[in-house]
């Protein structure tokens, strides 16, 4: 069985995943929709966040590509930002550790607790960013803050093609690839942390980021003890199709790691399912947690309820979904403040105040989910086995 998207002269076609995953693509979405809401709608803005170094976004040049000696003035800022946030709550670090892929150097926040218990006390957290191009941005101060508040350690890798860190890792985009790699690599960097449990540790990102966490886990079954992923990018071949072939491709591709496009060749299309969490849904074994919204204007609701289906159908004892009506920012429900409004941009962002939730209802129940979630699988107030 397999499903064929037509767009202008490109053909699609995406097997269906041999696990069963097929039941729910695209279930009652012919075609026809699809077509007309490519040609309908213009492209929305890259993956959430603020867009930096995404196309026609903060970053950019008239025209010429990235201006990588801005972005990195900007990560330099944002780096004193968090530096700045982080005193009093928590320590933090700004390292480096190599990729387990190809010895890649990858930037990385850690964060630790001002006061920390014995050897493997401490339960821990990958936190993965959104955006194709994008890094740790300022808005998740207040949700790290708490992490470590809980007892976690944090690490935050900013994986290759992340925004502030020069041309060379710009360039080396793999999106869905050895991206992956880059972020499951923390791993074997908190394992060396004497105070971290090897094993309570577990993973969460959002958008771009939330895709990276599902395919953390899919290709790693036994890796993480739980997964948090918050409107995660599902279906490459859907994105591709309705939000404009080219421009999507360019975004996630630009070097043509992939080697061309969804319906070029057999081996092409066996990449792309391997890069959308959709298809390895029957892989995972780790509890996860996924949040997603009706009104997302990124990861559209046709998207992401494909993954929601798929978990619910052949994950059940696993997975946690939640589906959300109409929450404030959409996309970005659950990280709104001041600094992610459409103002943002007049505002100080070496300012803490505009880091500040928006604490809508669905904001706050989708992180009081997310920690209940997270909590009772890793356990983070207690050293290994619970004790104190």
């Amino acid at each position: 069985m397999s499903f064929v998207y037509s767009s202008w002269s490109r053909r699609f076609a995406c097997a269906s995943a041999a696990a069963g995953a097929a039941a729910v693509l695209l279930a009652g979405w012919p075609v026809t929709s699809v077509l007309a809401r490519q040609q309908a709608s213009p492209p929305p803005a890259q993956q959430g966040g603020r867009g930096q170094g995404a196309p026609g976004g903060p970053g950019r040049g008239q025209g010429r590509g990235p201006d990588f000696d801005t972005q990195m003035q900007a990560q330099t800022k944002t780096d004193a930002t968090w530096r700045a946030a982080s005193d009093g709550y928590m320590s933090m670090q700004k390292t480096t550790y190599k990729s387990s892929a190809d010895g890649l150097e990858i930037p990385v926040f850690i964060f630790k607790p001002l006061k920390l218990r014995g050897p493997k006390e401490h339960a821990a957290l990958v936190w993965v960013h959104p955006d194709i191009r994008g890094h740790v941005y300022e808005y998740y101060i207040p949700y790290i803050r708490e992490a470590v508040a809980r007892g976690y350690v944090v690490i935050a890798p900013e994986y290759r093609g992340s925004v502030g860190y020069g041309q060379a890792f710009y360039d080396a985009i793999d999106y869905g690839g050895l991206e992956v790699d880059d972020v499951v690599t923390a791993v074997s960097v908190l394992k060396t942390m004497p105070e971290v449990d090897p094993a309570r540790i577990g993973i969460i990102g959002w958008s771009h980021g939330g895709m990276i966490t599902m395919l953390s886990i899919e290709r790693n079954p036994t890796l993480f003890k739980v997964a948090a992923a918050m409107v995660p990018v599902t279906n490459l071949f859907q994105r591709l199709a309705w939000k404009s072939v080219d421009r999507q491709h360019r975004a996630i591709d630009p070097q043509n790691r992939y080697g061309g496009l969804p319906g070029d060749s057999a081996a092409i299309n066996q990449v792309y399912k391997e890069r959308s969490p959709l298809f390895l849904v029957d892989k995972i074994q780790t509890p996860v947690i996924v949040h997603v919204t009706k009104n997302d204007q990124d990861v559209n609701i046709e998207e992401d309820m494909q993954l929601v289906d798929a978990l619910r159908a052949r994950k059940p004892d696993l997975a946690e979904t939640k589906v959300y009506e109409d929450p404030l920012g959409g996309h970005l429900f659950d990280r709104m403040c001041p600094a992610t409004l459409p103002n943002a941009g007049r505002l100080d962002m070496t300012k803490l105040e505009n880091f500040v939730p928006t604490n809508t209802r669905e904001q706050r129940d989708s992180w009081a989910r997310v920690w209940e979630f997270l909590d009772w699988n890793l356990d983070p107030y207690h050293g290994p086995e619970g004790k104190s």
